[in-house]
């Protein structure tokens, strides 16, 4: 087994912190504003979602922590939608969740063959964000025909 890389892996930890932390804004912020005739289902599952982030940042600093890191006191930055439809907020929420994945892609190709335990947590990861790639996916599906 190779040595872990701890300071690249508290560095990705550490972006993955501040992504899922957006999520927690970003997806509050979608549940407040969201309107049309399906906003009690949409509203839902959007407070779902950041509550859900809240969770991933929250495993990711107890790891993070316990590499002796330090956690991000930042969030990834977040670009402003200027159209609130609901699939204009589907559409940016999968293209969050697709940055999330590949971020914990690169964290399984950083730990690696260096530490089990960190490439299971990644594989997992890997797994959710995949499902909420899927999931939203099917929800846009309805905007695209």
């Amino acid at each position: 087994m190779m040595q872990l890389d701890q300071k690249q892996t508290i560095d990705l930890l550490n972006s993955i912190i501040e992504c899922e932390l957006l999520g927690v804004v970003r997806y509050t912020r979608y549940s407040l504003i969201v309107t049309g005739p399906y906003r009690i289902t949409i509203v839902d599952f959007l407070k779902e979602q950041a509550s859900e982030s809240l969770l991933h940042a929250q495993k990711v600093g107890e790891i993070l922590t316990g590499l002796e890191g330090r956690p991000s006191l930042r969030i990834s930055s977040v670009d402003e939608i200027c159209n609130h439809s609901v699939k204009d907020i589907l559409a940016e929420s999968l293209a969050h969740e697709e940055k999330a994945l590949g971020l914990y892609k690169n964290l399984l190709e950083t730990v690696s063959n260096s530490s089990i335990d960190l490439e299971e947590f990644a594989r997992n990861m890997i797994d959710e964000e995949q499902m909420h790639n899927l999931e939203l996916k099917k929800m846009l599906s309805d905007f695209t025909e």
